[in-house]
């Protein structure tokens, strides 16, 4: 069924989409910040199913051209271009998005979503462009399709310019639409959400800090496996327990520090295998790991002291880490992740507020640098959406989605992005090599509390 599915997606249509209201003279040309310089000319990207609604395929699609117009005004830079000899500025020419209308044929939604859903090849469809498309880098940077089912239901999925979006901007930028639609039908509960387009102000795009020749973390790439894991409530409340009287006097642990803790510590073991593609460190010794480091990008929008503004736009992500060996428990994990975050409130909270703001971007850096870069060492990065109101928020007055995901599509090994379900439990998509997933999704702990790729109307 899966190999079907990769050919049934037929393009019907691909316009621009201009803001309905041109951007004032004085806003025409937009400075990005330091941290958004960093950032390699990908999209990130989302993919939302909705439910089949009484509005039909015709004014849904009007609907989502009219409220993607209205949005673009307010956030004008999503609708510019990067100029390719001037990476520190993009000019808010009005150019617009690219909008994708698409047909899933052969099969309805539900049948869709009730069988394992999560091949990576067949959810790729449903994006209008590839991660790492040269429109990522100058224009469009914003890419939009909605493919639509027979059933009426619906795929929508968004691309948009890692250039000037982390997570959250996209999150502040899909509830701000669909609250702009969902007011054209008179469902819209909450005021719709103001961007803050200042980065820059932050984060200055200071010449003088490239000196250190820093950029985003290289990850090390190779033909990679991406599996789908699915946490649901009932057992991330058991795995809490477990860690709560396991000991390391860990209380309380959030639903993110005992899934990555998880999902860590079987990484480890699957790392460890003689044949692990992650052996060798730094130094490319023919051993594998015995050293790990967990690293966990964290919203400095909320980290910052004081916090920064929660609609920030721009790319505000760092890094906090936890040194660790295969034998340490998932007890000892968390404690480890929750003394990597002390020490970040404690060393660079107040300094983000600071002229030295750059300077910390480049000193965690370096660090994650010096530390993936020793011998015998691996590095396990994690990267959470959740708690981001995603199932609540993004709903353009037709519904709410029935599943949001960000399927990994990538060669970056030992990579793992977290997302919410919409019972509350934790959706992880996971990166590893073809030999350490084999060794991966056969761990017993991981299995006692995860399913691999669950249907999505069990």
């Amino acid at each position: 069924m899966a190999e079907k599915m990769k050919e049934l997606v037929k393009i019907i249509t691909r316009e621009t989409i201009k803001p309905c209201s041109p951007t004032p003279s004085d806003l025409k040309s937009y400075r990005i910040s330091f941290l958004d310089k960093l950032q390699p000319p990908v999209y990130i990207n989302m993919v939302y199913f909705y439910p089949t609604n009484n509005h039909g395929t015709v004014t849904t699609t009007q609907q989502l051209k009219k409220s993607l117009s209205e949005s673009l005004a307010r956030f004008y830079p999503i609708s510019g271009r990067i100029i390719s000899n001037n990476t520190s500025t993009i000019e808010c020419s009005d150019e617009g998005a690219e909008y994708v209308e698409a047909q899933f044929s052969g099969v309805d939604l539900s049948t869709f979503l009730g069988q394992p859903p999560a091949d990576p090849a067949v959810l790729q469809q449903f994006f209008p462009a590839a991660c790492d498309s040269a429109g990522a880098g100058t224009w469009p940077l914003l890419v939009v399709q909605a493919t639509f089912f027979e059933c009426g239901g619906f795929a929508l999925g968004v691309c948009i310019s890692h250039k000037l979006a982390d997570a959250t901007t996209m999150n502040i930028f899909m509830k701000s639409w669909a609250a702009t639609s969902a007011r054209s039908f008179g469902s819209a509960p909450k005021s719709i959400v103001d961007p803050v387009l200042d980065s820059a102000s932050y984060f200055p795009a200071r010449d003088d800090l490239f000196r250190f020749q820093v950029s985003a973390p290289k990850l090390k790439k190779a033909e990679v496996v991406q599996r789908r894991y699915v946490f649901d409530k009932p057992k991330l409340m058991d795995l809490k327990a477990k860690i709560t009287g396991g000991g390391d006097g860990v209380q309380l642990p959030t639903r993110v520090e005992a899934v990555v803790a998880l999902i860590a510590k079987s990484m480890m073991a699957a790392s460890s295998r003689p044949d692990s593609s992650s052996r060798g460190g730094g130094g490319g010794v023919d051993i594998p790991p015995k050293k790990f480091v967990v690293f966990q990008a964290v919203n400095l929008r909320a980290r910052a002291e004081p916090p920064f503004p929660e609609n920030l736009v721009g790319n505000f992500v760092g890094f906090v880490n936890a040194e660790s060996e295969e034998e340490v428990a998932v007890q000892h994990l968390v404690a480890e992740m929750r003394r990597g975050m002390r020490d970040f409130t404690e060393k660079k909270a107040e300094r983000l507020r600071g002229d030295s703001a750059g300077e910390v971007i480049v000193e965690g850096l370096k660090e994650v640098g010096d530390l993936i870069g020793r011998d015998n060492t691996c590095g396990l990065f994690f990267t959470s959406w959740c708690n981001s109101n995603i199932y609540e928020e993004v709903d353009f007055g037709w519904g709410k989605p029935i599943w949001a995901t960000t399927p990994v599509i990538s060669d970056r090994l030992n990579c793992v992005t977290l997302m919410d379900t919409r019972d509350g439990g934790v959706e992880a998509w996971v990166s590893l090599s073809k030999e350490e997933m084999d060794s991966f999704e056969r761990d017993p702990q991981l299995l006692a509390y995860a399913s691999r790729n669950p249907s999505l109307l069990l």
